[in-house]
């Protein structure tokens, strides 16, 4: 009898194990948008070996002002037509505007080894687009993780950054995790959302994307395709929109562009890096911060850039989440040109 249970247990087991790596192998399917290449799409071919997808958008004065480079989020996010029409305000100012896919997302090369999606990588692909443009300092105009990538950017190039606007503006690395419990003070009147984002993902993610993440992350390797993988992404962040804004029903599609790789493995790269608060603190260039009344990022990490930055003003804009140029186009376009036109 016993000799018998053993053959059958042993293919059972063989069956489950099967089983798993089917499931582990096979990819889901998601209703996203397909990603497509933006109208006027060029490309920049970088000393770092980035290809990157760029728009770029010309100066409609004959002001030769500081050109202005957007920072998308993320990391891993893209650039929409959305943005590109907001921006395109700016040019009636006298700046030639860019704006651009980070390595690893949108319309821009993906990387086979994704150890090479770090910091760094994103840094030195920034200084390399500044030295193509030509021009001796630029205005950064950072979305959440793109102020990140801002902030860090400054600090190690001071001398090329003229102004930095940061919108909805993710926390300095490393974190400090203690700012979370740190509350907006009530004249704000801040609002925080129902969800958080580690509630979102803790739902959205099946057993088959926590073994890609964590096979990414542990050992810099791709279980499954780019566009397999930024699919997921792309589903996992039409839930975050949802709750990153204050009125849900605009929440915007995110496109099958999105690229994940990029993200895990840039915020891999995020936990071991050098503190930069004594060179920020040390920094003088003008700053400016807009924040949504509803924004999901913790107000501490918020408050600790004031209190870090010399230089700096921060405007609380209401009735508005994370994408303050979504739920605020005015506002977001008249508080940044105001800024940009400030001696």
């Amino acid at each position: 009898m016993i000799k018998s249970i053993i053959p059958i247990a042993g293919f059972t087991f063989f069956i489950g194990l099967i089983s798993i790596i089917v499931y582990l192998l096979f990819p889901r399917s998601y209703d996203v948008l397909d990603h497509r290449v933006l109208e006027g799409t060029q490309y920049w071919h970088l000393s770092t070996g980035s290809r990157i997808a760029y728009v770029h958008l010309e100066s409609k004065s004959s002001m030769n002002k500081t050109p202005i480079i957007y920072l998308h989020g993320g990391p891993g996010g893209v650039i929409s037509e959305r943005i590109v029409e907001t921006l395109r305000n700016f040019t009636d100012l006298g700046h030639d505007v860019y704006a651009y896919d980070q390595i690893g997302s949108g319309s821009s090369h993906r990387l086979e080894d994704i150890t090479e999606y770090t910091l760094k990588r994103h840094t030195d692909d920034l200084h390399a687009i500044i030295d193509k443009l030509g021009s001796s300092q630029v205005i950064l105009l950072g979305q959440s993780w793109g102020s990140v990538l801002a902030s860090f950017y400054v600090v190690k190039h001071p001398n090329r950054v003229e102004k930095i606007i940061m919108t909805s503006p993710g926390p300095i690395f490393p974190i400090d995790q203690n700012l979370v419990s740190t509350k907006a003070p009530d004249s704000l009147n801040f609002k925080h959302p129902k969800r958080s984002n580690r509630d979102i993902n803790a739902e959205i993610y099946s057993l088959r994307d926590r073994w890609i993440r964590w096979y990414a992350s542990a050992l810099g390797k791709k279980w499954t395709t780019d566009q397999d993988v930024d699919r997921f992404y792309a589903h996992l962040n039409n839930v975050l929109n949802q709750t990153a804004i204050r009125d849900s029903s605009i929440a915007k599609q995110s496109t099958a562009g999105l690229g994940y790789y990029t993200h895990v493995m840039t915020v891999r790269s995020l936990r071991n890096i050098k503190d930069p608060r004594p060179d920020m603190a040390a920094l003088d260039i003008p700053i400016l911060i807009l924040k949504g009344q509803y924004d999901h990022i913790p107000w501490g990490y918020t408050q600790e850039y004031v209190e870090l930055f010399k230089n700096i003003r921060i405007k609380i804009i209401p009735n508005t989440g994370h994408f303050i140029d979504l739920e605020q186009p005015t506002a977001y376009t008249e508080e940044i040109s105001s800024f940009l036109n400030a001696k």
